[in-house]
């Protein structure tokens, strides 16, 4: 995912790994506010038995002079620019989800390849990366891992004014299609596209648009047609009157979406933090998903400047939480990992050179993050 092109105002049967009934984030939850509530030096709900209103203990009091258990420190990679599509991180924080589950959390804005970096050095705990830029760094030696689904549904995606005509795959040849380059998600998922109807790259005319404004292109007919993400370009060219078609990858080949990733040695030192994390996060986006209100207040306290867009930034979020459910999160609820889906995107990317040493899904995928985790 390339969240740089966030708008700041403006399958066969399918294994899976499933998170456990939304339950078990609450009983999560209250586990770690107890938890945190009974080592807590502060406060008079922790207050000493046998101590005073002062805080003084009595003489006949038995005081523990164990220190409080501190919070476990995680820093946190989102993407290049904040923006609604965050909401779940910023909801989580704002409501106390992290620390009712002994966590402080702390944000960074990062590219993609520099996250992916960063993870696998151990400079950054935990972050957001796709699927297909897993892969080919695990292939390249980086030790990261895939820990939970974000994007249920693949986001990137090719769309056009529904007045050009384009319906189908088919219908891209011999268009010009802008693209930020010939790299990444947006490149990967272009190329199945076009398999799909029996195309390659050689089919069309690729128009490079490295600043990102190829959802101006199409706007102007500069283009026939884009690449983009399903939350951002289709919706600002539908927002300036211009309906928009979007040809989606999914049911043609499968391609891992976003999703959280943590370096393999961070996954071994703090497993309990990073799996707190994980099902905080799920819970906000449950309460989210549920109330899309609540996920543009918090983007809005956490980047205010979205508020001098909120019908903008509300149709963005839509279509975001609109990608967070694919089948298998249908199913078995948000986070849910389809490992059936790793294996075919594995088989895919080393067809097309991007998987420099084999690997195998399970070197890509860790499944014990999840609540009700192996």
């Amino acid at each position: 995912m390339n969240p740089s092109t966030q708008p700041r105002t403006t399958h066969r049967p399918m294994e899976v790994l499933v998170s456990s009934p939304r339950s078990r984030f609450a009983v999560l939850g209250l586990s770690f506010a107890f938890l945190a509530a009974a080592c807590s030096g502060g406060g008079a709900a922790s207050q000493a038995p046998g101590a005073s209103s002062s805080g003084a203990a009595s003489p006949s009091s038995d005081v523990s002079n164990e220190p409080s258990i501190a919070p476990t420190a995680l820093t946190v990679g989102l993407g290049y620019i904040p923006s609604v599509q965050f909401a779940p991180f910023y909801l989580a924080q704002q409501e106390g989800l992290y620390t009712a589950a002994g966590l402080t959390v702390t944000f960074q804005n990062k590219i993609d390849p520099d996250l992916v970096a960063l993870v696998g050095a151990g400079s950054i705990d935990v972050g957001i990366s796709d699927g297909t830029s897993v892969i080919p760094a695990v292939s390249q030696a980086i030790p990261i891992q895939y820990i939970a689904t974000l994007y249920g549904q693949f986001p990137n995606v090719v769309f056009a004014k529904t007045s050009s005509g384009i319906k189908t795959a088919a219908d891209l040849k011999g268009k010009k299609i802008g693209t930020p380059g010939r790299y990444g998600s947006s490149w990967v998922m272009l190329q199945a596209l076009l398999a799909s109807a029996g195309l390659t790259t050689d089919d069309v005319q690729i128009v490079e648009y490295p600043d990102y404004t190829q959802r101006i292109a199409v706007e102007q007919g500069a283009v026939d047609a884009a690449t983009g993400f399903s939350n951002n370009e289709p919706v600002q060219l539908e927002l300036g009157g211009d309906p928009a078609t979007v040809l989606h990858i999914d049911g043609i080949t499968a391609l891992p979406g976003p999703g959280l990733i943590a370096g393999t040695a961070t996954l071994d030192a703090k497993h309990d933090a990073i799996a707190a994390f994980v099902a905080a996060t799920l819970q906000a986006m449950e309460e989210i998903k549920a109330d899309p209100k609540v996920g543009l207040d918090a983007a809005i306290v956490a980047v205010p400047e979205l508020a001098a867009d909120r019908a903008g930034q509300t149709a963005v979020l839509a279509a975001t939480i609109d990608s967070w459910t694919g089948p298998v999160q249908a199913q078995h609820g948000l986070g849910a990992i389809d490992t059936n889906g790793w294996i075919d995107s594995i088989a895919y990317m080393t067809t097309l050179g991007l998987v420099a040493k084999p690997v195998v899904v399970e070197d890509v995928v860790r499944t014990d993050l999840l609540p009700g985790g192996d």
